[in-house]
């Protein structure tokens, strides 16, 4: 047994990889509080025992504090395939490993994607609400007409895994044309779906008909959807977001839509979580879900597993299999 290895958990998740890392014999202490942990709070649980590894979050905030508030943690593993919460530098200048879940969701984010490109062209959120609502009073002929997408245009912005899966199916399967923007271009992604490359975001944004966002969050990201280029969309387009929530500029989202700039909007993650910007979750054009897009039993499950691996990896003296690099 190796009780004397203790690992934090911030909160709760599948107990694939608790399980795993029990079975190593280590002592795994999960967060008490059935919610995201503080800054704060995070810091005092993590000085209650010298923890030795530390399974986090995506909503938990990673930074030289925390790092200091668990000094002889030798990897923080992040249970997401982002990591902006973490203070790569920091972690860096302490020689504490940072690891990441990656590729386990690229299928289920690409999937609940195409839900949402689908479920807000077809009005389909919007005609459930009035149907339970009682207001159907019997067919309509021009009740809730939606949008048929074969031949229309899909805009990626952010061609890597999830982008490209996201665009493949809706090649093959909805008969939509793509284009993308990416910071080089993707030659196995356009021999796949016969995409064309544009060199800048204003390209796809002006011809598409539909514009899905797949970028990581990175400073030249931010905002990357503002004020001036929602402006340049069609007013017949809709836009999609399960990347950050950061990359949308949310209350030039809400003027867009309350102004008929653009048709529409299906948003899965926030500017300031759990926050929403006012107006947002009013307006009848815009579908709104609590950051839920990798919520599937089999890729939550697995996430834990890898978290789980990568702590087990660097605690053996290996390379984890997921390693972060600053």
């Amino acid at each position: 047994m190796n009780e004397q290895v203790k690992i934090f958990v911030t909160r709760r998740i599948p107990l694939a990889g608790i399980t795993m890392l029990k079975e190593k014999g280590y002592g795994v202490v999960m967060s008490e509080k059935d919610g995201v942990l503080t800054k704060e709070e995070l810091k005092s649980a993590l000085l209650v025992e010298p923890y030795d590894a530390v399974l986090c979050l995506l909503t938990d905030t990673i930074d030289a504090e925390v790092f200091a508030a668990a000094p002889h943690a030798r990897v923080f593993a992040n249970y997401a395939v982002g990591y902006n919460n973490i203070d790569l530098k920091a972690a860096k200048e302490k020689n504490i490993i940072i690891t990441n879940t990656p590729g386990v969701l690229t299928e289920t984010v690409a999937e609940y994607t195409l839900a949402m490109i689908m479920a807000l062209t077809k009005r389909i959120v919007e005609s459930d609400s009035y149907v339970r609502a009682g207001k159907f009073k019997g067919w309509e002929p021009e009740s809730f007409l939606g949008v048929d997408l074969r031949g229309k245009t899909l805009g990626i912005l952010g061609a890597g895994r999830i982008g490209s899966q996201v665009a493949e199916r809706a090649y093959r399967g909805l008969g939509m044309d793509i284009i993308y923007y990416d910071v080089k271009a993707n030659s196995a992604l356009e021999a796949a779906t016969n995409a064309i490359f544009h060199d800048a975001p204003e390209g796809v944004l002006k011809a598409a008909d539909v514009v899905s966002v797949h970028v990581p969050l990175l400073d030249s990201t931010k905002h990357l959807i503002n004020k001036e280029r929602l402006a340049i969309m069609k007013p017949s387009a809709y836009l999609v977001n399960t990347s950050r929530g950061l990359v949308v500029d949310e209350a030039a989202l809400v003027t867009a839509l309350q102004e008929g700039t653009i048709k529409g909007a299906a948003i899965d993650v926030f500017e300031n979580e759990p926050a929403l910007a006012p107006g947002l979750a009013t307006l009848p054009n815009v579908i709104v879900t609590p950051h839920i897009a990798s919520a599937t039993e089999g890729t939550r499950s697995k996430m834990s597993e890898i978290a789980a691996a990568n702590i087990i990896a660097v605690l053996e003296g290996q390379t984890p299999p997921n390693l972060v690099t600053v």
